[in-house]
């Protein structure tokens, strides 16, 4: 597939996906979504040990294309948001850890992006909003991501009134990682990437997907998810070098 509104890139064992319709504020159209949903399922099946999701311009992304909305009837309104939901869905279940390199604003379904992110790096000069609260037409599927992110009362308080937070507060609410002066942003994304993909790929992909489908069980549910997965984990062959190296006293070798 070729892309006209992002570019996908591989180095060094990173995949970086990168947002390019800078001219339109980085919007979620629907071809803009499913070339996003193309190449995530494209590294998703590819050796990339991590991805990097970045966008050109001084918006990371507005969220959705308004223009590219308008005059849609409701089936059509539906598969838009389906499609959107798709691949928020999509950058977890990925077995490769996914950062968000948050340059700018990040509003409405951009804001969803970064929450729907494993990771995300933000500059001192970003800001992150759920417009619709002062609007017309709440927010409801990025409130999804949000909720998720940050917790109820943090989400409701984006969700209802629209106001923006600021990257510091971002990270305290737990939207991103950690804030870094704008110039660093790249380089820090990468750094962070680096630390979260070193050792055993196999067990990391077996760890995020565990992580994701124990968190709405509840605490018996999942402990017994966790339990199964971290008892079968044990027997294959990183799971089984972590514990011989350990005990023989070198170092391990993982596979891919």
């Amino acid at each position: 597939m070729g892309y006209e509104h992002i570019t996908l890139e591989e180095m060094d064992g990173f995949a970086t996906v990168t947002m390019c319709r800078a001219r339109r504020r980085n919007s979620l159209s629907e071809e803009h979504l499913r070339e996003l949903l193309d190449a995530f399922q494209n590294i998703a099946e590819g050796d990339a040990r991590g991805v990097i999701l970045a966008a050109e311009g001084p918006v990371f992304s507005s969220g959705h294309d308004f223009n590219d909305m308008h005059n849609r009837n409701l089936d059509e309104m539906k598969q838009l948001l389906g499609i959107c939901g798709d691949l928020m869905q999509l950058l977890q279940r990925i077995p490769q850890p996914v950062i968000a390199q948050v340059e700018g604003l990040a509003t409405a379904a951009g804001c969803q992006l970064v929450a729907s992110c494993d990771l995300a790096v933000a500059g001192e000069s970003a800001h992150f909003q759920m417009p619709g609260g002062g609007g017309g037409w709440f927010c409801h599927t990025p409130g999804v991501a949000l909720v998720r992110a940050v917790g109820r009362k943090r989400a409701l308080e984006m969700l209802l009134t629209g106001d923006s937070i600021d990257a510091q507060t971002a990270a305290e609410w737990g939207l991103v990682n950690r804030v870094v002066p704008d110039p660093d942003v790249a380089t820090e994304t990468r750094a962070l990437l680096q630390r979260a993909t070193r050792g055993s790929g196999y067990s990391k992909a077996k760890g995020k997907q565990a992580l994701y489908s124990q968190m709405d069980l509840n605490t018996v549910g999942a402990y017994e998810l966790a339990t199964e997965v971290m008892a079968e984990t044990s027997q294959s062959r990183d799971g089984q070098e972590a514990i011989n190296s350990f005990v023989e006293k070198r170092p391990p070798e993982f596979g891919n």
